[in-house]
């Protein structure tokens, strides 16, 4: 493969990199955030319920305003929408650093700002706009370079984060997350959407509703926002309370830690591999194996006896699957609908990804408050992966019969 073919133009090598640099920061960023809970249980005194509803409250805003961002970086450019989101961002978390967060105010600093902030900042967007600057031939790769490359957040996030939390406290931790973001927020000026003269594709007259209404009308695109949903339970019902449930079995809170490190370094790989054999191989058939997988690694650490060793092995194993849907899904999205609306479309898909996210966060938090455990909790991500790993078959890897006669 030449390097001609596969960077389209300048602007695409720059918005790649660009790209890369803001989801590494707000991933980063948005990943530690289940250390925090026992500093903000101590000093705050947030119970377990509340902080899973903020997380999910988090989540739910991130999936909402994610088509928002999407619309308005397929209208205005992406640089506008990453920059807008940052804003909400840095707001988030300046104001979960000065305060106060009793009661409603931690809910709407930890859930709707720093939510509508990832809306914008995290995967969905960036690699929106990646992907309209590359051809179906090198367009899964690209994207899964915005995953692999981002995810690097994902591994030294939770180091430097344990370390900042019990040598400095949750504050100062906070108000370096506050300068990243503003880095990122410099960074977003580069994610340009390309110009009329860098477009891989014919521009399409098709308008914002008809693109709505030929989307929801396809089959294979409604199986794909239904499975999208179990990805993002699993996600943030691993994130947000694996750091619990390993001292509830008796291992050492570093633990935790160096598990979200593993899943970190492990979804380098995993994203890679995913982006290239989505370009060789069914994408279909990759979502449905990565889904089934899951559960087989959550099955190993839930019933093995708790050990660092068995923890190790699920942070390694979940997190080689961890993004690693992210490019078959977006790949997808592209090949049936083309880039135009790429970001809106993609957008709504992750849309169930976080709806699926507020319940991770939340009844897990729910089931462990009510019972004691997050036992029901795991019981309900494994029949999820099930039923994730059957409903991606039917779906139909070919483009809509308008992009075939235009």
């Amino acid at each position: 493969m030449t390097s001609e073919k596969f960077f389209h133009s300048r602007t695409a090598i720059v918005t790649l990199f660009a790209a890369c640099l803001v989801v590494l920061i707000s991933l980063g960023v948005r990943q530690t955030f289940g250390l925090f809970f026992m500093d903000f249980n101590e000093s705050l005194k947030i119970s377990n319920t509340a902080f899973g509803f903020a997380i999910g409250l988090q989540m739910l805003m991130w999936g909402l305003t994610g088509p928002i961002f999407g619309a308005i970086a397929d209208k205005y450019g992406g640089h506008v929408a990453i920059i807008s989101a940052f804003i909400f961002y840095v707001a988030g978390i300046f104001f979960l650093y000065t305060g106060p967060n009793t009661g409603i105010f931690f809910q709407i600093h930890m859930g709707l700002l720093i939510g509508i902030g990832l809306g914008g900042t995290a995967i969905s967007i960036p690699m929106s706009i990646v992907g309209k600057h590359f051809p179906l031939s090198t367009r899964t790769i690209a994207m899964s370079f915005v995953t692999a490359l981002g995810s690097f957040g994902y591994f030294l996030s939770p180091i430097f984060t344990s370390y900042s939390l019990n040598e400095f406290g949750w504050n100062y931790t906070l108000y370096v997350f506050g300068l990243l973001l503003i880095a990122g927020l410099i960074a977003a000026y580069f994610v340009r959407s390309p110009s009329d003269s860098e477009r891989i594709e014919q521009n399409s007259k098709q308008s914002f509703s008809e693109a709505l209404k030929e989307a929801f009308n396809t089959k294979s695109y409604v199986l794909l926002v239904s499975g999208f949903f179990v990805c993002g339970f699993h996600i943030t019902l691993v994130g947000t309370h694996v750091p619990k449930y390993v001292i509830d079995r008796g291992l050492e809170d570093w633990t935790a830690a160096a598990i979200l490190s593993l899943i970190g370094l492990f979804n380098i790989f995993g994203s890679l591999l995913s982006g290239y054999l989505s370009a060789k191989m069914s994408k279909k058939i990759i979502l449905s194996a990565i889904y089934f997988l899951r559960g087989v690694s959550i099955v190993f650490f839930i019933f093995m006896p708790a050990s660092n060793i068995s923890a190790f092995i699920f942070g390694a194993s979940f997190g080689f699957l961890w993004l690693s849907t992210v490019p078959a899904t977006s790949g997808i999205v592209a090949h049936l609908f083309g880039t135009k609306y790429l970001g809106l479309l993609y957008g709504i898909v992750f849309l169930s990804h976080q709806i699926g996210s507020f319940f991770g966060a939340y009844l897990g938090g729910l089931f462990h408050d009510t019972y004691g455990s997050y036992d029901y909790a795991w019981y309900l991500a494994i029949a999820l992966s099930i039923f994730a790993a059957i409903i991606h078959l039917p779906i139909r890897e070919e483009p809509v019969l308008r992009l075939k006669t235009e």
